[in-house]
């Protein structure tokens, strides 16, 4: 079981956020949501309320095997540009950890300098933010060493269940992916 970090801050994307939460404690996963500026952060789209508990600065990176950044507008732009999130984001790549992010979040890796010299994905049209070098247009998930990333809210089952792969391994995923019919992916 692997512990999983995922930070929200308002305006995050509802069906990546909720979907990557979701698929990862479905695999067994310890998924600690953590706001960026508080404990209630108000989706993208919707204006889904959602009640974390903990803030961002409350988390011991130490302790977090992965961290995973839901895109959105402006959540994604506030997570590429807090000092916190890149801190974090820096730590966990220095130490060899995943880092992942999907939509417009892989914006925040770019900010961090994680996607340096590092194939990636993001939603059509944020190249111009997380940088042409290296970015793939026609793959759902792409993944580069520690580094994963992916296209957008119809990706993001797909995403997370390629996490699991990566943190709980090949049964896991195969059992999970038929469970949730996700044969697409």
């Amino acid at each position: 079981m692997a512990k999983i970090l995922v930070p929200l801050a308002d305006g995050f994307e509802e069906i990546e956020a909720i979907s990557i939460i979701d698929v990862l404690n479905r695999a067994g996963n310890e998924v600690v949501v953590a706001g960026l500026f508080g404990k209630e952060v108000v989706g993208a789209n919707t204006k889904l309320k959602v009640k974390v508990d903990t803030l961002l600065e409350e988390v011991d990176i130490n302790d977090i095997d992965m961290i995973v950044l839901p895109g959105g507008l402006p959540g994604a732009e506030y997570l590429a540009k807090s000092d916190l999130v890149q801190d974090m984001i820096r730590k966990m790549d220095e130490k060899g950890k995943m880092v992942g992010a999907i939509c417009a979040a892989p914006w925040a890796l770019k900010e961090a300098g994680v996607l340096e010299g590092k194939k990636h994905t993001n939603y059509p049209g944020f190249e111009e933010k997380t940088g042409k070098d290296g970015y793939i247009a026609d793959k759902k998930v792409v993944a580069d060493g520690n580094v994963m990333t992916s296209r957008g809210p119809g990706t993001a089952i797909c995403f997370a269940l390629e996490i699991v792969k990566k943190l709980n391994g090949e049964e896991v995923y195969n059992k999970l992916k038929a469970g949730l019919l996700a044969d697409y992916c």
